[in-house]
């Protein structure tokens, strides 16, 4: 659904950038003329992977996270690398994060994780038919991988158990699109 551009940047100023993201505080025009100002985190978007075992399983990893000083329990994910694709950073994460490579793979969605001050878009995909791979974590992160059935999964985001917004959405999807199948 593709809308005519509501709002037109006047100005704008990178106040931060970092190795993952940058800053930008940018002034717009609003279509009455009126001006505000729009503060924005840039990321080059990511992927989220659901990863089925063979025995029907759902890969989920456990990690903490410093931003919320807690461990959560997640999908498979990362950010997409430059110039990287969708589908060839979700083979690499799944190997890094989980020790894993998949037969198949379904594209499920696309979406923006906070677009209020965010554009990061994420790429969901479904993994399927998974055998070992050589795989292993970035240095800076300690990931557990923990498997269980989606309908576990399913009463985690039901309890508030898993409250990752790419977790969820990732599940979620997964669950259609499996019981359509």
């Amino acid at each position: 659904m593709d809308e005519p551009e509501r709002e037109q940047r006047v100005s704008g100023q990178r106040v931060w950038g970092g190795r993952l993201l940058a800053v930008d505080v940018d002034r717009v025009r609003l279509a009455d003329g009126s001006e505000a100002v729009r503060e924005v985190v840039r990321h080059p978007g990511a992927v989220v992977v659901v990863a089925l075992d063979r025995e029907g399983r759902i890969l989920l990893v456990s990690q903490f996270r410093y931003a919320v000083g807690r461990t959560l329990l997640e999908l498979p994910a990362g950010t997409l690398g430059d110039g990287e694709e969708p589908l060839a950073c979700a083979r690499r994460e799944l190997a890094e994060e989980t020790s894993s490579a998949a037969e198949r793979w379904t594209a499920l969605a696309r979406f923006y994780s906070a677009p209020g001050f965010c554009d990061e878009q994420l790429h969901c995909f479904l993994a399927e038919d998974l055998s070992p791979a050589p795989g292993r974590a970035d240095a800076d992160e300690r990931i557990e991988v923990v498997p269980i059935s989606l309908d576990r999964a399913l009463e985690l985001i039901d309890g508030g158990e898993i409250r990752d917004a790419k977790s969820v959405a990732g599940l979620l999807l997964a669950a259609r699109r499996l019981n359509r199948a």
